[in-house]
């Protein structure tokens, strides 16, 4: 990287950092690991100096595996959480989402932000003016609703029932006491009461696989639902590695953990698009957010609850965010064949 793009991602990350609320005097911690840019880490230490902040870096001593959930390494190393604890933020450059550690920080009111997506990408999807009030309009929305309906032309019906759990929203910058975000996102989710989910899923040709791989769908995956869990997968080659990826995570043969109907929501990010696996080759560390975020996608995945307060903790995760949808909350359409039917959800691009 020149001297020149070396300015200019330093540049950025003050802007984000600024998002976050970074003052003089804060103490930020760098969680790295052996994969983290090194000019991820100069900048950020940067911005943060320029910012009056005091920064230390703790390094993993291993590689996170981007196909699995709740990258971990520091649960019961109680002097390093000790030291966690006082700091106010954590800029961390591996996703820590489902790992028991990030919830004790945030219980004790640290932010955490989280940064993983090429620089490219963190140029794009630096949180546009208005997405913070969406999302959040979103999630009022969502929480406001008893029972959730998601529709598509292919034969999808689905039907949970919410309220045991709570709704996850990210905007891009970890801004308050025990805020966890990501640079990058702009959505919602939340996942179904406890064996409340029932119907069909049908995934069509032209959406994305974004866990435990990037790819596109080339072949229908059509699943049948009930009391929560996944019954039933049907298909041809898309449909078989999907079935397979879920039986490889269990833990014993009546395991059905991996199966379960986990996080569903929707992505209202301006400056992300369906098309962009096509520019970036499927390269999942260009997608991380951009796949996930885009306007008017549902994300559909299977597996873990911890997330959102539940207990199921597999490691058998999929994130499939679908184009096309309808999404109804309590019978009235708050979503409609990928079009927000709300203006207030809807945020002008800035790319």
């Amino acid at each position: 990287m020149s001297l020149m793009q070396q300015v200019q991602l330093a540049s950025l990350f003050q802007k984000n950092l600024e998002q976050c609320e970074v003052k003089p005097g804060e103490t930020v911690a760098l969680l790295t690991n052996l994969n983290t840019p090194r000019d991820y880490v100069a900048a950020a230490s940067h911005a943060l100096k320029e910012l009056g902040a005091f920064a230390f870096e703790l390094g993993f001593s291993s590689l996170p595996d981007p196909s699995r959930v709740a990258a971990d390494g520091i649960t019961g190393a109680e002097g390093i959480m000790s030291a966690l604890k006082q700091c106010q933020l954590v800029v961390t450059f591996h996703a820590p989402n489902f790992a028991s550690w990030s919830r004790v920080l945030r219980d004790a009111g640290v932010r955490i932000q989280t940064i993983i997506d090429g620089p490219v990408e963190l140029e794009k999807l630096l949180s546009p003016p208005g997405l913070k009030p969406a999302v959040l309009h979103a999630a009022e929305l969502w929480a406001g609703a008893r029972e959730i309906t998601l529709l598509n032309e292919a034969g999808t019906e689905l039907t949970w029932t919410r309220g045991e759990l709570r709704v996850k929203s990210q905007y891009g910058f970890a801004d308050e006491p025990g805020r966890m975000d990501m640079w990058g996102a702009g959505h919602i989710t939340n996942c179904p009461d406890e064996g409340s989910a029932n119907g069909t899923v049908v995934i069509q040709p032209g959406d994305m696989w974004i866990l435990p791989f990037a790819r596109v769908v080339e072949s229908e995956i059509r699943l049948e639902v009930r009391d929560g869990f996944i019954r039933k997968v049907e298909g041809s080659a898309d449909a078989r590695e999907f079935r397979h990826w879920l039986d490889r995570n269990k833990v014993s043969e009546d395991d059905m953990d991996p199966y379960a109907i986990s996080h569903l929501g929707f992505g209202l990010h301006p400056n992300a698009h369906r098309d962009y696996i096509f520019h970036v080759n499927a390269q999942l560390n260009r997608l991380t957010a951009a796949a996930r975020v885009y306007a008017g996608n549902f994300l559909f995945s299977t597996g873990p609850n911890t997330e959102h307060g539940g207990t199921r903790s597999t490691k058998g995760h999929i994130d499939i965010p679908m184009s096309d949808c309808t999404v109804l909350l309590d019978g009235k359409a708050v979503l409609e064949e990928g079009r927000f039917t709300d203006e207030r959800l809807v945020v002008a691009p800035t790319f």
